[in-house]
């Protein structure tokens, strides 16, 4: 779970992040959403395992409301997922402690103007669901 926050531009091109952070400048065009119950290295211990393999494929999915969005990524052995305060999803391959997946077929700049709009209120929440095959 995380929430919006009125500095969320979203216009990012390469990259999405949700951070446990609870303030945000508007340098940070890639994150989604601020104020989250997990960073890399809160998640599941199995999660962490599973994208850690470069045969993996990794959906991502945010809601907010009744929105959906989609992205698919891929795991890499090189990912550990230890920063326990931010969560990152790429376009590229770069792997760093708080890389979820890379790879992926979307970015910030991709999200529906909807979605972007309801995320500018503090008020928003907003849940990311991750599916590894």
């Amino acid at each position: 779970m995380f929430h919006g926050h009125p500095n969320i531009l979203s216009f990012h091109k390469r990259s999405v992040e949700i951070t446990r952070d609870g303030d945000l400048s508007r340098r940070g065009d890639c994150i989604i959403g601020v104020g989250s119950n997990k960073g890399c290295g809160l998640l599941d211990q199995r999660l962490r395992n599973a994208i850690g393999t470069d045969s993996a494929q990794i959906r991502m999915e945010i809601i907010v409301d009744e929105l959906s969005f989609i992205i698919i990524g891929r795991g890499n052995c090189d990912l550990l997922a230890l920063d326990k305060r931010d969560i990152v999803i790429r376009k590229s391959r770069f792997c760093c402690p708080r890389t979820l997946s890379v790879s992926c077929d979307k970015a910030a700049s991709d999200i529906p103007s909807e979605m972007v709009k309801r995320l500018k209120n503090s008020d928003t929440n907003g849940m990311l669901r991750i599916t590894v095959e």
